[in-house]
């Protein structure tokens, strides 16, 4: 069963409907127990940094987080805020993150740039893969990922970089860390290429 973190922090149901499309359960929830009974874990979102980690330090979610994906070492994903949710912290806010993975969440700040480019970074984008991973496999030709963010993850280990994106810079837009995997577009809002990922997660055994 594959639990989908529950903390407040935007609308979960399309990810666990296209699970669920996918004939895999999914539930969303909250529940330390539930959690803990977890074959995967996804902590998606959207906002704020700091609104993300008070909450999650708030429902209580945090010490059974850390145990289901640093000590059981089951797959974990974060999606867009999720994912900034797993590095040190943020240009962002004032809180530390989960910082489970060697990496700062950064601002864009193009100043007065020639190509004006606006933030948020949204709307389509591509990926161009850095490494070979099994859940970057699969995705046929010219694949495309929705994006909708102001801020990006900046990982400090390269072997921590599967995928990046140009949007002004090359940002880091999938990374991985042993059993742990981030997106920073949103899997949902990509139709198939989006359905693949999640494929590729259900199925991956790190």
């Amino acid at each position: 069963m594959i639990v989908i973190i529950d903390y407040g922090m935007g609308n979960l149901g399309s990810i666990a409907n296209m699970l669920r499309q996918m004939g895999v359960q999914a539930v969303i929830s909250a529940d330390p127990q539930q959690i803990e009974r977890a074959e995967r874990l996804i902590l998606a979102g959207v906002g704020a940094f700091d609104a993300g980690m008070e909450r999650l330090h708030a429902l209580g979610l945090v010490p059974v987080m850390a145990h289901m994906a640093l000590e059981k070492k089951i797959p974990f994903i974060g999606i867009c805020l999720g994912m900034q949710l797993l590095t040190r912290g943020s240009e962002e806010g004032q809180l530390p993150g989960l910082g489970w993975v060697d990496a700062d969440t950064l601002k864009f700040d193009f100043g007065k740039n020639p190509g004006n480019l606006r933030v948020p970074h949204m709307g389509w984008n591509e990926l161009q893969p850095q490494a070979s991973h099994p859940l970057l496999a699969d995705l046929g030709e010219e694949p495309r990922f929705y994006f909708v963010h102001s801020f990006y993850v900046n990982c400090e280990r390269s072997q921590d970089v599967l995928a990046v994106t140009d949007y002004g810079l090359p940002f880091h837009s999938v990374i991985g860390c042993a059993n742990l995997l981030g997106t920073q577009f949103h899997p949902e809002k990509s139709h198939r290429y989006g359905r693949r990922i999640l494929e590729n997660f259900v199925r991956w055994v790190p």
